[in-house]
């Protein structure tokens, strides 16, 4: 959780296309911010907390209830219009989006669970109650299901294997492939499979986070799926995350703590 939240800080500067496209960029600097990605993450990692042991439509309920509750609170942190209308509404429903954003916030579902099946399910869920277009559903899943796998002692080429039989995710360009044409884009079929490729080409934590921000594009969303994984992978540097910790809160490292308390 804490990973995906540094790779958002950390991207943030650069989205929309405003990076170099190197890997070769001070780690931290002015610009540095969390983002709606960031507050998100936080809302659906607190939902999941509160609803375990509950039914489908109980999570549904709560994660809608705590994103709302969260971006209220955080009402400027860069939130699409179609997702800030539906911050905004009475009455929110599903509006058949296939946005990212299901798979930027999904990351503490990877981590919560025993089984892979029940980390689809709250991947789906969480999901479900804005993202219901299925490349949404399979963005957020596909997300948590690399998380689950990683943290479980899978190999890289395990993880990739199960993503493209289960998902079909093509993930055979390189990062070097990708880099020269990949520009800002806001689908899940466009960033969840960047992200897994930053991931996969990375030889620890810094330098997933570094190769995802050198891709371009919807940088701090797709550098926070990315660190998700890489934290369940590789763990994170102690002085990293101190740093990013600096960087929130008070009411969103209280959610951060108690996750880590629960996952031991």
């Amino acid at each position: 959780m804490l990973g995906a939240i540094l790779g958002d800080i950390i991207g943030s500067p650069y989205e929309f296309d405003m990076g170099n496209k190197t890997k070769d960029f001070p780690l931290f600097s002015r610009g540095c911010e969390f983002t709606d990605d960031s507050v998100m993450t936080v809302a659906v990692a607190e939902a999941l907390l509160d609803s375990e042991g509950c039914s489908d439509d109980e999570i549904r309920a709560k994660t809608v209830d705590s994103m709302q509750k969260w971006g209220h609170k955080y009402p400027g942190a860069g939130y699409g219009v179609r997702f800030y209308d539906w911050l905004r509404s009475p009455n929110p429903q599903p509006y058949g989006s296939f946005g990212n954003g299901s798979a930027m916030r999904v990351s503490a579902a990877g981590r919560l669970y025993d089984t892979l099946d029940e980390t689809r399910r709250a991947a789906r869920l969480s999901a479900e109650v804005t993202h219901n277009h299925p490349e949404g559903i399979k963005g957020a899943e596909a997300t948590a299901s690399a998380i689950f796998l990683a943290r479980t002692g899978k190999t890289k080429e395990e993880i990739k294997e199960y993503i493209i039989n289960e998902f079909g995710y093509n993930l055979s360009r390189t990062c070097d492939e990708i880099r020269p044409g990949y520009h800002h884009v806001e689908s899940c079929q466009e960033t969840v499979p960047e992200a897994l490729t930053a991931f996969f080409e990375g030889e620890d934590f810094e330098d997933v986070i570094r190769t995802a921000v050198s891709l371009g594009g919807d940088c701090d969303t797709l550098t926070c799926i990315a660190g998700g994984i890489a934290e369940a992978f590789y763990g994170i540097p102690d002085e990293i995350k101190e740093e990013g910790r600096k960087m929130l809160p008070a009411d969103m490292l209280e959610v951060v703590d108690r996750f880590y308390e629960r996952i031991g």
